[in-house]
């Protein structure tokens, strides 16, 4: 009762807090401490449960090295859990082991084991006894009886759990479970006894359990919780919150003279609304904070994209925090914030993905009590068969089998039946803790109050819970995250003005020019958006070209309903009809029409969940609020939640409504409110979309160098050097005279980075890039070498990928000149030249040189080659087909047509059963879609990229052509040329 583990012992534990507590208080205990080893990850949600049952809960640690117990701390309340963290973090921050003797924490009691007992002990220490110490009890005077208590580890409820133990211990231990040693496992005595039983285990020693009763009842920690949670944040950021006040009124009114021609009363009313609800709630520190963050990456020249339900505020708006209008948008307030909602709302903060981690270190500079949160990642299904697979020692090839799930039971020999077993109870397990995508908290009180940090790789501390947990006790989280989109603008700008002497038409940010612009309206319609934000992919390209997508509004709302659980439940189809044709709205519940009018009566965002549930179903604002978080997943588990479910059939049945239709409306928000944007989130993306189509329509080859260096997007690389060159490019290999570590672009001319060569390293290419710099251009390969002695490995690379061409010497000689000159600089190594020596120039014999050879070496250094791979086949000689640009004039057919596969997208029917949607580009640089069913995919499979020969009827829905394919195979390339 004095050393309990949790699942949140990684790697030892099984059992969940919540298992731990039900188990407590059946077994009859009145209080008990939960321990895991060097970690505080799961005290939070053992107090959150415990207050739900009344139980009385005691956090600690066991502090360990290696395996063994060190001492057990128990925190004798809050601030004693304060010092327990800040003792555990500053071990944890700096990877020193734990002392065998604990500091001096006042507010904690130690206790030792037995057999690490020191000589003296202070006031607030006392020694363990277990079982199997109380032998040596019986026949020893021990001269402070009254600093004994009971220590009995418990890990376990039974066998199978034991068993999961050892299994876990033999993964941490990455050894054979025949190997791992005794001092790594607990004892199998280890297990959950109930009061009565430990009571009788000790009874030749009452006094010993009336003790550890009597020191666990001065010990007690609480947070406030559910109903009655404290705002922990950083509670002023001047300094007093009538200061607060004053300063966010100020920036509002500066903010209304930048985004607005005047102040009208709807502005003022919706401002005035908005403050006095943010106050009422406490958050005018959360928004200031915001504020202050974005103000210093303005400051240092960095782009933003501020989203998330924030979007939905004027205040953000006027603050700078985002760039969405709420009053032209028409945003719904109450998904921004209401008074009965419990959080605050959602900041999610992007920023290019070079500049994010100077802005995280800004925040941790600026906020003495910033964190990162961190996830907890579980153990997978199929990575857990694999691990035991290894662990039971088995060979690869049967650990394949049971990870694809090819053995079928009565195969299994019983050692393929206990990984199976073992793995299903392993799986879901926590394996490691990890750190959230971008979510930071910033306490008022120091982190340690809550939990103790580790620190990643990064150097940032980061807390032992996660988001859930946070909210739970009151600290909100600030999303700072990073995406490539930002980057891709910001650099796009930079490379339009070194390429074409000048600046953008337009600055990026007139939004309101975007809007109008044809061009980037005939993108959207026609879905020529490849590397544009978020609306580059196959499925977001075909949903627009059915929508007709022509202005920003729409844009919008097919942003959210492209989202799974809208597509999924039917309404994405509907609203496409709906949109299409006007009559079709009226067969909309006039309440849902008459709350959405602008999605025909569909619901698209995830305000409209909120207005369902409120307006619909007659919830109050504190419980749609509920039901749209719990809709989330992390909470759809939890009681309350489920209580809401309950009201919302009730009230729906009061109101009149039919059994069919609750169940539809409600079906309808279970199956996409977890994945929808909230309007504003929505309207984020899309100013950024437009902001990456006005690049693409007006400087596709400068936005599509960018698109290269940052990572390329939905596609892989090679896909957007496909695409700058359909749109007029000159593409090059790197090259030695032109290229740079990232692509560059001449004019029409686009030369490679050395960066997409596998294996270069990049202090090679700094030292070419130097010289150059320095000497003006290379005009000789000999004097190159002279002046560099780059490293043989990576001279060789460069010469492969063809660097010096222009040098005008075979590629084959190169190579020659190379290893003669390494073998001259062996025998030269112990030796100094005063005169630089002349080369002695060797004839070589003319090599045979295949006109393919270069394709594959690009193939093998980039990926890729920078032919067409139409060029590469085996056959070239391509059967009688059908050029894709013209699929229109085949509908209903049946045709044959080739493509190089560029993306396919897995999923499911409703009955289970695996189809795909590939996405194709035709001889002629034309994209094409293909639909897959189950029926033909078994036959007719994927193998990967190459060009596959397509036979299959041309279908059309809403106006968008797609092959639905009765027979597909892959083409072979030609044998290697450089080998053959």
């Amino acid at each position: 009762m004095l050393n309990i583990h949790s699942k949140y012992s990684i790697k030892y534990g099984v059992r969940s807090p919540e298992e731990i507590v039900d188990w407590a208080i059946d077994a009859g205990y009145r209080r008990i401490a939960l321990t895991d080893i060097n970690s505080t990850t799961a005290i939070l949600r053992f107090v959150h449960y415990a207050k739900e049952k009344d139980f009385k809960p005691v956090a600690g640690v066991d502090i360990r090295n290696e395996n063994k117990t060190n001492y057990v701390i128990l925190a004798k309340n809050n601030r004693g859990f304060h010092e327990l963290n800040d003792f555990l973090s500053r071990k944890l921050h700096h990877g020193n082991p734990f002392p065998d003797k604990a500091p001096y924490l006042a507010n904690c009691f130690v206790i030792y084991p037995l057999a690490k007992a020191p000589n003296q002990l202070l006031p607030n220490e006392y020694i363990g006894v277990r079982k199997k110490d109380t032998q040596t009890l019986l026949f020893s005077n021990w001269s402070l009886p009254e600093k004994l208590v009971i220590l009995s580890p418990m890990t376990f409820f039974n066998k199978r759990d034991f068993n999961a133990h050892r299994l876990l211990r033999a993964i941490a231990k990455n050894t054979l479970l025949s190997k791992l040693p005794q001092e790594e496992q607990a004892c199998l005595s280890d297990c959950f006894i109930s009061r009565a039983t430990l009571e009788q285990h000790f009874s030749p020693f009452p006094k010993l359990y009336q003790q550890t009763e009597k020191l666990l009842q001065q010990c007690f920690i609480d947070f406030k919780m559910g109903d009655d949670v404290e705002n922990q944040n950083i509670a002023c950021y001047t300094g007093s919150k009538e200061e607060d006040r004053k300063l966010i009124e100020s920036l509002c009114k500066e903010g209304v003279k930048k985004r607005y021609s005047a102040m009208t009363s709807s502005i003022k009313n919706r401002i005035t609304q908005e403050i006095k609800v943010i106050e009422e709630k406490e958050y005018l520190a959360y928004f200031l904070v915001t504020w202050d963050i974005i103000n210093y990456a303005k400051s240092r020249g960095f782009f933003h994209v501020g989203r998330g339900s924030g979007a939905n505020s004027i205040v953000a708006y006027l603050l700078g925090i985002t760039d969405v209008d709420p009053l032209d948008l028409d945003l719904y307030f109450e998904r921004f914030i209401n008074i009965y909602r419990k959080t605050p709302p959602d900041f999610d903060i992007d920023f290019s993905w070079k500049q994010r981690d100077e802005v995280i270190q800004y925040i941790f500079d600026r906020f003495p009590n910033a964190a990162l949160l961190c996830t907890y990642n579980t153990f997978q299904t199929k990575a857990t068969v694999r691990e035991l697979g290894k662990v039971f020692g088995l060979p690869k090839e049967d650990i394949d089998r049971l990870t694809e799930g090819k053995k079928i039971s009565k195969e299994l020999d019983e050692i393929g039946k206990l990984v199976v077993k073992y793995s299903s109870y392993i799986a879901g397990l926590p394996s490691h803790l990890s750190i959230h995508a971008g979510g930071i908290i910033i306490s008022e009180r120091p982190t340690s109050w809550f939990s103790a940090t580790f620190l990643p790789p990064k150097g940032f501390p980061t807390t032992q819970f996660s988001m859930v947990e946070a909210e739970d006790v009151g600290l909100y989280k600030y999303d700072v995250l990073s995406q490539r989109g930002l980057s891709k603008i910001e650099e796009a700008l930079e490379i339009v003005k070194y390429n074409t002497g000048k600046e953008t038409h337009h600055p990026i940010t007139s939004i309101a020019v975007f809007k109008k612009d044809l061009k980037i309206k005939k993108l959207l319609q026609t879905g020529e958006a490849m590397g544009c934000f978020y609306v580059e992919s196959p499925a977001m390209r075909m949903l627009m070209k059915k929508l007709h997508v022509s202005n920003y509004l729409e844009l919008v709302a097919a942003s959210s309903i492209i989202r799974p659980g809208v597509s999924s439940s039917g309404m994405m189809k509907e609203y496409i009809l709906r949109h299409k044709n006007p009559e079709r709205r009226k067969t909309a519940h006039p309440v849902l029409l008459e709350l959405m009018p602008e999605t025909y009566g569909v619901m698209v965002y995830q305000e409209d969940v909120i207005k369902v549930a409120h307006h619909f179903a007659g919830l109050s604002l504190n419980e749609a609020d509920i039901l749209r978080r719990g809709m989330s997943g992390k909470y759809r588990s939890r009681t309350e939640f489920q209580l809401i479910k309950k009201q919302f059939f009730q009230n729906c049945t009061d109101k009149g409504y039919t059994l069919n239709l609750t169940q539809e409306i409600w079906k309808q928000i279970e199956s996409f409110a977890g994945y929808a944007f909230s309007k504003g989130h929505s309207a984020s993306f899309a100013v950024e979309s437009f902001q990456s189509l006005y690049l693409k329509a007006y400087y596709p080859l400068e936005y599509m160098v960018a698109t290269i260096n940052n990572g390329g997007g939905y596609y892989r690389t090679e896909i957007y050097i496909q695409e700058a060159r359909r749109l007029g490019a000159i593409v090059e290999a790197p090259e030695i005279n032109h290229s740079y570590w990232e692509s560059r672009i001449q004019g029409k001319t686009i030369y490679l980075g050395f960066q997409l060569i596998n294996g270069l390293e990049k202090s090679t290419v700094e030292k070419i890039i130097k010289w150059r710099e320095l000497n003006g251009i290379y005009t000789d390969f000999n004097s190159l070498l002279n002046e560099l002695r780059p490293n043989l490995e990576m001279l060789l690379l460069l010469i492969r990928i063809g660097a010096f061409r222009h040098f005008h010497f075979p590629k084959k000689e190169l190579l020659w000149k190379a290893h003669l000159f390494y073998k001259k600089e062996y025998r030269q190594k112990h030796t100094t030249s005063l005169f630089s020596l002349e080369t002695k120039n060797y004839t070589l014999p003319t090599l045979a040189v295949s006109k393919y050879e270069q394709a594959f070496e690009e193939l093998e250094l980039l990926g890729f080659s920078l032919s067409s791979p139409f060029e590469l086949l085996a056959n070239p000689e391509l059967l009688p087909h059908i050029s894709t640009a013209h699929l229109a004039d085949y509908h209903g057919k049946t045709i044959r047509c080739y493509g190089y596969l560029i993306s396919v997208k897995k999923t499911t029917t409703t009955s289970g059963d695996v189809m795909c949607f590939g996405y194709f580009m035709d001889p002629q640089g034309n994209y094409f879609d293909t639909v897959h069913f189950p029926n033909t995919l078994c036959h007719y499979r994927f193998h990967g990229i190459g060009v596959y020969c397509i036979t299959g009827t041309v279908t059309e829905e809403f106006g968008f052509f797609s092959i639905t394919v009765s027979k597909m195979e892959k083409c072979n390339y030609m044998d290697d040329p450089r080998y053959s």
